[in-house]
């Protein structure tokens, strides 16, 4: 398993926007899928966005159009770009990775993601 650091988070108003990011310990070139997924108070976690290693993206409908997710293989480094910020998106935002389609997923400790103003 690879082991993932996210960084990022923060308070900002509603309509702001942050990025986040997930430092991996290894290489994420051939990572099978990299994600985002965030548990607000109360709630379960959610897939947020997930990217796979031939490109393909999925977003939560709630964030399309708004958050981006990349890679920089280079940087061993997930992130996600959230635009248009609402106070729904409040969360602690997880990244997640899977090695190959049946491995199991690798977490991230959290980091805390605040809209308000």
């Amino acid at each position: 398993q690879v082991q993932l650091v996210e960084s990022g988070g923060g308070l900002v108003q509603p309509g702001g926007s942050l990025r986040l990011s997930c430092a991996a310990s290894g290489s994420i070139s051939g990572i099978y899928a990299m994600g985002w997924f965030r548990q607000a108070p109360g709630k379960q976690r959610e897939l947020v966005a997930l990217q796979f290693s031939g490109g393909t993206t999925n977003y939560a409908d709630s964030v399309k159009g708004r958050f981006t997710i990349s890679r920089d293989n280079a940087k061993n480094t997930l992130y996600l770009q959230m635009n248009s910020l609402k106070p729904e998106d409040t969360a602690v935002y997880y990244c997640n990775a899977r090695m190959r389609l049946l491995s199991p997923p690798s977490w991230g400790q959290g980091t805390q993601v605040t809209v308000s103003s």
